[in-house]
């Protein structure tokens, strides 16, 4: 453990998604003072179906109350129905496999961001609303931002600020462009009242049991997702898109343009998105970043923490997971190195992550390419060929014991070698 000191560790943070969240609780609990700034005037209750890992789960079930809070709105299938892009049924991939490995929460982004929200505030987060950072700077003994023309100093900066990170310029000295993934994604968040007025899709909004339904075709996929005792329903189309990422990120987006994405997909299909509300469709540009050469600054006080460090495929469906496991991850560095050690702690913090982070970023690309790439008469021949790795090393991963187990071992490596840095080889 790190010297104790009169002064708890004060820790700043920016950006309230769940990686900044996370890491606010978990710092919180270990007794840190904590300042979590975000930059809207108010807590949005944006987005569509997001999915936790079991390995993200556990986080959630270690927060008193957050697990039964959640449970009400989550999605709680058996499985996954694969078909192809003309409605033939594939296979069925079913979940029993993972009970020992923990529990998936899967739901409305904003819904369960609430949840995290409110244990956040009351585990004694400072939150504070309409902050959006000017500036970062550091010097040998703090780091601060400025936020509204006020210079706010703490012990260490836990930049959580997303995938257009202004912290990521003072990390690596210059800013990062992003760029296009080469493809784009339809989403929408709807009632199931449209689909329950066509007999091809009333089957959908089943009051008894949550449904998750995949079609896929050449280089597209559409997965359906009902749940909350059918009267919610969620949809993602990915598909090719090589529109310049500086234009649009993230926009409106309009069922015609959608259906044009499957010209000459099952008519099943058309009629799930056309059921979709004016408004609650969204044309998603996925932004790609190639790994960065280190997520800490010069003078190790300020660390990127979730998409500001990592972005993450939407394929890989550990996105989220993996910026929880970062604020789990470097809330138990800091409480181990102590205040007087917090640059040896964030050194720590990116060696234990890093690795791990690379690596399933990774099947962000080989899942999508799973899918997108396969020969069809292929995989009508051998329809198991399609279902989602579900790795041991990924899911079934307790990253709080981890940074427990390794950070003594890790500390001694980086004090032997000094000039370590990352392998970025993605």
């Amino acid at each position: 453990m790190g010297s104790m000191s009169a002064e708890p560790l004060k820790v700043l943070i920016v950006g309230a998604g769940f990686g900044g969240l996370t890491a606010a609780i978990e710092c919180r609990k270990k007794g840190f003072d904590v300042i979590l700034f975000e930059g809207n005037k108010s807590r949005r209750q944006l987005g569509d179906i997001i999915s936790f890992g079991s390995n993200s789960g556990r986080i959630f079930r270690s927060w008193p109350g957050v697990e039964e809070k959640l449970d009400p709105i989550c999605h709680h299938s058996d499985g996954l129905d694969f078909r192809t892009y003309d409605d033939e049924f594939l296979c069925r991939q079913t979940w029993g496999a993972e009970a020992d490995w923990g529990k998936r929460f899967n739901g409305h982004r904003g819904e369960i961001h609430e949840v995290c929200w409110n244990h956040a505030i009351e585990v004694g987060v400072d939150i504070r609303l309409g902050c959006k950072v000017q500036e970062y700077f550091e010097t040998e003994t703090e780091a601060g931002v400025v936020v509204n023309d006020e210079r706010i100093v703490g012990d260490v900066v836990l930049a959580g600020d997303g995938v257009r990170s202004l912290a990521r310029t003072i990390v690596l000295g210059f800013e990062d462009k992003p760029k296009s993934s080469g493809y784009a994604v339809y989403r929408a968040w709807m009632p199931t009242d449209g689909l329950k007025k066509n007999p091809s899709t009333a089957w959908l909004a089943n009051p008894e049991k949550d449904l998750h339904v995949g079609w896929l075709g050449p280089d597209v996929h559409f997965l359906v997702a009902t749940l909350q005792k059918g009267t919610a329903c969620s949809w993602v189309l990915t598909h090719k898109d090589e529109a310049d990422v500086e234009e649009s990120w993230s926009a409106p987006g309009y069922v015609d343009e959608a259906i044009k994405a499957i010209p000459d997909w099952a008519p099943i299909c058309h009629d799930i998105i056309r059921a979709t509300p004016e408004g609650a469709l969204v044309d998603w540009k996925l932004v790609f970043r190639d790994p960065l050469p280190t997520w800490i600054s010069p003078k190790r006080r300020i660390a990127l923490i979730g998409d500001a460090a990592h972005p993450f495929l939407p394929t890989s469906i550990q996105g989220a997971s993996q910026s929880m496991e970062d604020g789990v991850t470097a809330a138990v560095c800091l409480e181990l190195a102590g205040k007087e050690n917090v640059p040896e702690a964030i050194r720590a913090y990116e060696k234990i992550r890093y690795p791990r982070v690379l690596a399933t970023q990774r099947t962000g690309v080989t899942n999508r390419d799973a899918w997108h790439k396969a020969d069809f008469d292929y995989v009508r021949k051998n329809p198991e060929s399609v279902k989602l790795p579900r790795m041991d090393w990924v899911l079934n991963f307790d990253c709080e014991t981890h940074a427990y187990d390794v950070y003594n071992e890790t500390v001694e490596s980086l004090r032997a070698d000094p000039n370590w840095k990352p392998d970025t080889t993605l």
